[in-house]
């Protein structure tokens, strides 16, 4: 996988180090992720609050998982906040200016924030989360006006279109609001998201294999 990637990141004439792996962890056994921590992996990606909670809580505390780093991919809800705050180093899923006022409320009580991904529904899908492309540059100016830092945009292509242009407008909106990070790319096309500039994919069944 690391090694794909790493090919990826040197065609389109980048560093591999410029490429986070996120193991997408949702709904696998704890054999899997022990075995995954076991290959040197720190980065995963959770879809539910209380679900990663139970998973990574004791994982966490164990110094022989130091360094582990969560990243919430899934929608959050607004009272879920206080709890995803203090579990995730990451939260990709900010989508609408109810959850930006609570997380900044939340960083106001706690003095810490979680870094903030704005996710962006690039194909405008009505069953998907994620602001439309054309609310992009509002909702990342609300944020910073709140004292959250953005540090980059976050997508979930259509299953039923090319991904690539749907890449290329992440990055485009990325650029023109000064973000440095796309997390963008899964199990099929992790690869392509890398050649369009992706700084993180978020890979479950080609690393873990299918669900139970």
């Amino acid at each position: 996988m690391l090694e794909r990637i790493a090919a990826a990141a040197e065609q389109a004439g980048r560093s591999s180090e410029d490429v986070t792996l996120v193991a997408v962890s949702k709904q696998q056994p704890d054999e899997k992720i022990d075995a995954m921590l076991a290959t040197g992996q720190r980065v995963f990606g959770e879809n539910r609050v209380q679900e990663a909670a139970g998973r990574w809580g004791r994982r966490c505390a164990d110094p022989a998982h130091a360094g582990v780093e969560l990243h919430l991919i899934g929608p959050l809800q607004t009272n879920k906040v206080r709890e995803a705050v203090a579990l995730f180093d990451v939260i990709e899923t900010v989508d609408r200016e109810k959850l930006a006022r609570a997380l900044a409320q939340e960083a106001g009580r706690t003095s810490a924030c979680p870094r903030l991904y704005v996710q962006v529904n690039t194909g405008e899908e009505p069953q998907k989360a994620g602001v439309a492309p054309g609310e992009v540059d509002a909702l990342v100016a609300l944020c910073r006006s709140l004292g959250l830092a953005v540090e980059g945009l976050m997508c979930i292509p259509p299953e039923a279109e090319p991904a690539g242009p749907h890449f290329a407008l992440l990055a485009k909106l990325a650029a023109r609001n000064g973000l440095t990070k796309l997390s963008m790319g899964m199990s099929a096309d992790y690869e392509l998201a890398v050649r369009f500039g992706a700084t993180s994919v978020r890979v479950g069944s080609a690393l873990f294999g299918p669900r139970g």
